[in-house]
């Protein structure tokens, strides 16, 4: 029965993909079926964690927090726990050997947003983005390579890149909830609520460079899970071309997003590169 247990699961991890984030959910069902459940496993859990500290502000965010990183601790160490998403996360980080550094940087950078509000060097943002973005690749590198160890190094500094490109977006994309909402300021030395075109435009280059490096990754992964992380990196090279684009007082006034209709479109146009080895 725990075999129908761990199924069970795993469903529940699918169902948060699904629900949260119908774009990230496209792109995993893009990935071969015996990798999907894993993805979503892994997102699952970042998805919770992401939740108790944006979310829950009725809450004790602090207490849930420490709460839902002892727990999977323990899931860890019994090899269960009755929270699903933890019990499908722990299967995927002991059958990928996930190494638990990657684990407590998330955490870490997860419980800094409880406390901190404005970064205001480049190394404090930096050690943000690899615990809440990179490590979340790198967690999903071990499984796009079913644990080679080889070839995750050889791998890893593009996704730690890709993890940050679509971390920079994201900050981009939600500022106008992040300032106005959460109070929270990603970009150092930049005042949010003031930016400049320039610095703008210095922070969309830094972003590009980070997807340049990524894409030198991406063409170098199993076929297993080529297309689909293909599909995530078009998607959100679509939505940095639209901040690009956009009027500044736009930008800080509206989450930006990318129509149904677009999507489509983007899904096509990657199928037909990928078939024709352009990727």
């Amino acid at each position: 029965m725990k075999k129908l247990f761990d199924e069970v699961s795993c469903r529940c991890s699918e169902y948060v993909t699904h629900h949260y984030s119908t774009s990230f959910s496209k792109a995993v069902t893009m990935l071969a079926p015996s990798i999907r459940s894993h993805i979503h496993n892994i997102y699952g859990f970042v998805r919770f964690a992401d939740e108790i500290v944006d979310t829950f502000h009725d809450y004790d965010k602090e207490t849930l927090l420490n709460e839902f990183e002892n727990e999977y601790y323990k899931s860890l160490d019994r090899g269960i726990s009755l929270n699903p998403i933890l019990n499908s996360f722990q299967q995927t980080v002991k059958s990928f050997n996930i190494d638990n550094e990657l684990v407590s940087a998330f955490l870490k950078s997860m419980r800094a947003d409880l406390s901190v509000q404005k970064y205001e060097d480049v190394e404090e943002i930096n050690e943000y983005i690899y615990g809440s973005a990179d490590v979340v690749g790198l967690m999903c590198l071990k499984v796009f390579v079913g644990g080679d160890q080889d070839r995750y190094d050889h791998l890893k500094f593009s996704a730690m890149k890709l993890g940050s490109a679509f971390q920079k977006v994201n900050f981009l994309r939600d500022l106008k909830h992040d300032v106005q909402n959460l109070s929270r300021s990603y970009f150092p030395g930049i005042n949010m609520e003031s930016m400049t075109m320039t610095q703008r435009d210095q922070i969309i280059e830094d972003i590009e460079k980070d997807f340049a490096d990524a894409l030198i990754g991406i063409q170098q992964l199993p076929k297993e899970a080529k297309f689909g992380v293909y599909v995530a990196y078009i998607y959100y090279r679509r939505l940095l071309s639209k901040i690009k684009s956009m009027p500044l007082e736009e930008l800080t006034n509206r989450r930006i997003r990318v129509s149904n209709t677009q999507k489509a479109s983007l899904l096509l146009g990657s199928y037909f590169r990928y078939q024709l080895n352009l990727v």
